[in-house]
């Protein structure tokens, strides 16, 4: 087992605690957790109802029957010293809990302050930004690895543009450009956390200049994701609409960090559509429901017309897919790499979650702490799982 921040967690009751196991992606990394987590790794669920708890473990006993035995923690996300219990009783913490701005924080401090690991799926780039600033440093002088965005918000593009990179020379000015299809479906709690996000513009430009007051500026080097123009693209056929989501600053963090990334690095984030006609919709809706995230009422109103805990089918589910292409460039080389998976806003991103929590636990990783991206924490490994795991990553062309 990985152990780097030289506390006791190795004596800790538990390796990984599911907190909001009970929630719609919840139950699906718990049964993503009861087909794979390893002979010998402690986990248990975690959330606010025991009967639900006891509900989810009667169901992944009919798994695995070893899961009639998993532990049961009781906690809220309202209550500090349940969290802290939770996150001194493990060694990596992962949360589906969210919208995260309002949820999210009291755990986070919990695993800064107890040097544990954690994990969770946010994409709110308010949240991000406001615990970097709040627990961070707290973070590095205890151990913690704190990793948002471990779902499909934001690890295949994260990776995706590592991989990526990894196929461009070294030491040269690099450009990757992401193209993201899909035809999933969304969840009330995924509905929730945009809504929010979408209606918090202000606390959100506050947070991300807050940020950068905190942060390190980067010496020698330059790593930025500007916001594209929508554009044809040639190299994968569709129509080019820029996607303002966390995913493209998650990436800079990325390449901010690691010196693999060249001397000058720019990632530009975007939707890929088939059809003129959808690409000019697309727009519209987004302008749509960005103007009724404004308006409390109308939030709300969306909010419950989908409420969280609900989610797609597994039929659907089955049927859903995503593609993210990437097009690289530098030192005179150019590529064409591209992700690819199954329904990516559930069971892919449920998978990205087990798949990260056991990482953090069992594998040789790079020596870090503090709020740290997916790649930066993770990296290889992390690559490694999730290609074992079924999520594709492949060159299609180079020249």
């Amino acid at each position: 087992m990985n152990s780097q921040n030289g506390t006791d967690r190795a004596q800790r009751p538990y390796d990984i605690v599911l907190f909001g196991a009970t929630g719609f992606v919840g139950a699906l990394t718990a049964e993503y957790l009861a087909r794979h987590a390893p002979q010998g790794c402690r986990w248990a669920l975690a959330g606010r109802s025991l009967d639900k708890l006891e509900h989810l473990r009667e169901q992944l006993a009919v798994i695995d029957p070893a899961c009639a035995a998993l532990p049961l923690v009781e906690a809220d996300a309202s209550d500090a010293g349940s969290l802290r219990e939770l996150a001194e009783s493990t060694r990596v913490v992962a949360t589906t809990v969210g919208p995260y701005v309002w949820y999210g924080e009291g755990l986070v401090a919990a695993c800064a302050d107890a040097g544990t690991d954690y994990v969770d799926l946010t994409g709110e780039p308010e949240f991000v930004d406001l615990m970097y600033v709040r627990h961070d440093a707290r973070a590095r002088e205890t151990g913690a690895r704190l990793v948002h965005a471990c779902g499909f918000d934001s690890a295949p593009h994260d990776l995706g543009v590592y991989f990526t990179v990894r196929q461009l020379p070294e030491g040269v000015p690099l450009t990757v450009d992401g193209f993201v299809r899909s035809n999933a479906m969304f969840s009330g709690g995924t509905l929730a956390s945009a809504l929010n996000a979408m209606g918090r513009p202000r606390e959100s430009l506050r947070a991300a200049r807050e940020r950068r007051l905190h942060e390190p500026r980067l010496v020698g080097r330059r790593a930025r994701a500007p916001l594209g123009g929508p554009h044809f693209s040639r190299e994968t056929g569709t129509w080019a609409l820029p996607l303002p989501t966390i995913d493209p600053q998650i990436v800079a963090r990325s390449a901010r960090a690691l010196e693999r990334y060249g001397p000058d690095f720019r990632y530009r984030h975007y939707a890929g559509v088939k059809t003129l006609p959808m690409a000019l919709a697309g727009p519209a809706a987004l302008g749509a429901g960005f103007a009724l995230a404004q308006v409390p009422a109308a939030r709300q109103w969306l909010m419950h017309r989908y409420a969280p805990g609900d989610g797609p089918s597994a039929k659907r589910r089955a049927e859903s897919w995503f593609s993210v292409r990437f097009v690289g460039e530098g030192g005179g080389r150019r590529v064409l790499t591209e992700v690819t998976g199954g329904d990516p806003g559930y069971d892919e991103t449920a998978k990205i979650l087990a798949e990260s929590a056991m990482c953090l636990v069992a594998d040789a990783l790079p020596k870090t702490s503090g709020q740290v991206t997916p790649v930066v924490a993770m990296g290889d490994a992390l690559l490694t799982r999730l290609e074992g795991a079924g999520i594709r990553f492949r060159v299609a062309h180079t020249r």
